[in-house]
């Protein structure tokens, strides 16, 4: 039986308990600083206001010393050791758009209703970035690329989760049902997103079907591998990349929230792709249909020196794995496959993934023992003004070696591919670029549905916005469009 407890009221308007002054480091800490080699923190104790040194003892409590010392060591101990060869993906891992025959389509595309239907899929968005490129603070998904409709990133997905959960409730005949979507954000983004979504009443989303989870962050480092203080009294920190994801899951519980709902599969994509189709059926269909541990959605290269990272195979029957184009030797990245006329390292990570819940247990736990983080040099905001050192990240593919099995799955750039990363002005992945992706795209479904377009400007520089809610991948418009006349720009909806 419970000890029954004294409930005291506590006056809101009283003034907190000062802080007892500290005269020197907690002896404790100081003493675990020292045994990872990180009592440089403390350098500039006796210079530090009474606030400041209780601000810096709250900073070097809130980390976990000794998982980032093994972080910074295994990591720091990785470079330069030398890595198995690469190889082509053999052609038997990827489903290629030309061999892919109509009826498989259909299959795998009742396959992913079904699976969605039975409550299996969930919905993992990357999304701890801000729009510092594209020249605003806010979170990247709050972006809007200027398309007729005014929608942000964010509402654009979100409606097309909402399409697809009434396209799985059609063809199953069933009542109304809802994917989960979990939306990773970082200390930088984590309030701004959640009152984006609060503003915007989730966009016509359950709000208990959304569930915001933050990415961590890890300390910045000196090449000989100790903290870098942003100010006397705080450790520069960055975020911890987007392959964070795995261990934000399992440290906030979430994969055990997943298992608890019935998720089997989980789908993930970044933020900044203006045409993701967020939860496809195709998709989930051809991964339940191949059985595999992971999966990744791929579209050719456009050229060798194109800045993307493809995929590889790590060593003779070794895993397939992602390498970046900083990475790829140029002799490889123009290699030809004599075969094919195609280059022989074709196939580009976009990163739009397909999990089994079970293989992301088994990523989240191999990752933390392997404790190898890639880094990054960089300059750091230090209180000897910016200075060189190393920001420490996990990428979302760093996943894929751990995989049993892998399938690619190729898309067209053209109608899953519009990425925004940069302002406009830039040559390549601005919000101009990625909406006149968007338009181009949507013009040929309503055309193709027996519509018409009117244009006062060049029809390859505008072009028609077909709501997410009327259309997933140009289906059931005919009703709406056939013998209509559209006068581009405008925004096609119920």
């Amino acid at each position: 039986m419970r000890e029954p407890t004294m409930v005291v009221e506590l006056d809101s308007n009283a003034t907190p308990e000062p802080l007892p002054p500290l005269t020197s480091p907690p002896q404790a800490l100081l003493e675990r600083l020292k045994d990872y080699g990180q009592e440089d923190a403390f350098a500039l104790w006796d210079e530090l206001s009474p606030e400041e040194r209780h601000l810096l003892v709250k900073d070097i409590e809130s980390l976990d010393l000794s998982r980032i010392d093994r972080i910074i060591r295994c990591s720091l101990r990785s470079q330069g050791l030398p890595v198995a060869a690469i190889e082509p993906v053999p052609e038997s891992c990827v489903s290629s758009v030309e061999e892919r025959t109509m009826e498989e389509r259909e299959r795998w595309w009742k396959m992913g209703l079904k699976a969605i239907s039975e409550g299996k899929l969930a919905v993992l968005l990357l999304s701890g970035g801000q729009g510092t490129r594209l020249g605003s603070s806010d979170p990247k998904g709050c972006f809007n690329i200027g398309l007729p409709s005014g929608k942000s990133l964010f509402q654009l997905q979100a409606e097309r989760i909402l399409c697809v959960q009434r396209l799985a409730a059609q063809a199953m005949n069933e009542g109304s049902l809802t994917i989960h979507w979990y939306i990773m954000t970082s200390p930088f983004t984590d309030d701004a997103t959640r009152k984006f979504f609060e503003s915007h009443k989730y966009f016509g989303l359950e709000p208990d079907q959304v569930t915001f989870f933050q990415q961590g962050t890890i300390p910045c480092i000196s090449k000989d591998g100790r903290y870098i203080m942003e100010t006397p009294f705080k450790v520069a920190k960055s975020p911890d990349g987007n392959g964070g994801v795995y261990s934000a899951l399992k440290s906030s519980r979430l994969l055990e929230d997943m298992a608890t709902r019935g998720i089997k599969y989980v789908d993930c994509y970044g933020v900044d792709n203006a045409l993701v189709r967020v939860a496809d059926p195709t998709f989930l269909g051809y991964f339940i249909d191949k059985g595999v541990a992971s999966a990744a959605k791929v579209v050719r290269k456009a050229y060798p020196q194109e800045k993307v990272g493809v995929f590889v195979r790590r060593g003779k029957g070794g895993p397939l794995t992602v390498v970046e184009y900083s990475e790829l030797d140029p002799s490889l990245a123009s290699a030809i496959n004599q075969q094919t006329g195609r280059l022989r390292f074709c196939w580009s990570n976009v990163c739009l993934h397909m999990f089994t819940l079970d293989f992301l247990n088994q990523v989240a736990n191999g990752l933390e023992k392997d404790c190898i983080y890639h880094m990054a040099e960089k300059k750091i905001p230090s209180i000897h003004g910016y200075t060189m050192g190393l920001k420490l990240e996990q990428f979302i593919f760093d996943a894929f070696p751990y995989a049993p099995s892998t399938a690619l799955f190729e898309v067209l750039r053209e109608e899953e591919f519009a990425p925004v990363k940069n302002a406009n002005g830039s040559n390549y992945d601005t919000p101009d670029s990625a909406r006149l992706l968007v338009l181009r795209l949507h013009s040929r479904w309503v055309v193709t549905a027996g519509g018409f377009l009117t244009h006062s400007v060049p029809l390859y520089a505008t072009g028609v916005e077909v709501s997410p809610l009327c259309s997933y991948t140009g289906e059931n418009l005919e009703s709406i469009c056939r013998g209509r006349t559209f006068h581009a720009p405008c925004e096609i909806a119920f």
